[in-house]
């Protein structure tokens, strides 16, 4: 039966069209935006993981920001280091050579004095981000344990941040306590009796020395002093640059989750663009007969005239 009221088939090739309209508008966004999941309606749960996920990845840069600055931070105290061990170290040859009888030690004293006021001068710049683990203000008040944020993790519902820390009890140089314990400004005593030294590395005199049997135990004395220094500022050199290769191997982890969190994230929520492509390409040829459909579905009434002619 056909109704000049009720058209059955415009109305079916009409839901048809519209459909198909619906799905070309799906796809030609998805085509634009490279999303196979933009929002929350799109799939409620895949959306929840890659938001969550991204989120995550932010957090990480975020880390790995705070990382660069922590490992530059230890490269700096590790150079600072390592230039006043080198120091330290001209320090000590020079005494060997003062134990030569009849060398003119306040000659070989000046060249020390120089070398220790360059130690002082390095410690106190070894500064980056307003931080120097070798130079303190106060033994007394300061914190000992310098933190580095090293990873943002999350176990279920908690998230928490992991950090690398660096105890700089035995690392500092030079305190500005008025008792000093740094390194270089702490009083030590080597020897006893008439012959013992009792002095900080900075303050390091060997001018009046003269050939004595005494003030040769006293240049001796003064070069074991010199010698433990340097081996606490190895002992330094050690801690810090351990620290320094965690913050560079922490680096390297913590951007390789970040890729495997962008590839998470892409596997849940990118388009397949050959796909889209491709289904773009049918649901276009669709729209087109499913117009034609219409156009004939809407001249069947036309037809129903010529009965009546």
């Amino acid at each position: 039966m056909t109704s000049l009221l009720t058209n059955v088939s415009a109305m079916v090739a009409l839901q048809t069209l519209n459909q198909i309209t619906a799905d070309l508008i799906e796809t030609n966004d998805r085509v634009s935006t490279g999303l196979r999941i933009r929002e929350a309606q799109d799939s409620a749960a895949y959306w929840a993981i890659a938001t969550t996920t991204n989120s995550d990845n932010d957090a990480l840069g975020a880390v790995r920001d705070a990382i660069a600055l922590g490992r530059s931070v230890f490269d700096v105290a590790y150079a600072g280091l390592d230039t006043v061990r080198s120091s330290v170290d001209k320090v000590k040859q020079l005494l060997v050579s003062a134990r030569q009888p009849g060398i003119n030690r306040s000659n070989v004293q000046e060249e020390i004095a120089g070398l220790l006021t360059d130690m002082r001068t390095k410690a106190n710049a070894a500064v980056i981000n307003e931080q120097n683990f070798l130079a303190i203000a106060d033994s007394a008040t300061e914190n000992m344990t310098k933190s580095v944020v090293a990873s943002f993790e999350r176990q279920g519902g908690t998230v928490s941040i992991s950090t690398i820390n660096l105890d700089i009890s035995a690392v500092y140089l030079v305190d500005g306590a008025a008792t000093p314990t740094g390194i270089l400004d702490i009083d030590r005593t080597i020897g006893a009796a008439a012959t013992a030294v009792t002095t900080s590395i900075l303050n390091i005199d060997i001018s009046a020395l003269t050939d004595s049997a005494d003030d040769l135990t006293i240049l001796e004395n003064t070069l074991e002093l010199v010698d433990d220094a340097l081996t606490e500022i190895i002992t330094a050199q050690n801690a810090v640059g351990v620290g320094l290769a965690r913050a560079e191997s922490q680096m390297s982890f913590v951007e390789l989750l970040m890729d495997s969190n962008e590839r998470a994230i892409g596997a849940l929520v990118d388009a397949n663009m050959e796909e889209e492509s491709t289904r773009l390409r049918a649901l276009q040829t669709q729209q087109q007969l499913s117009v034609q459909s219409l156009a004939i579905a809407n001249t069947s009434a036309q037809s129903i005239l010529q009965l009546f002619q």
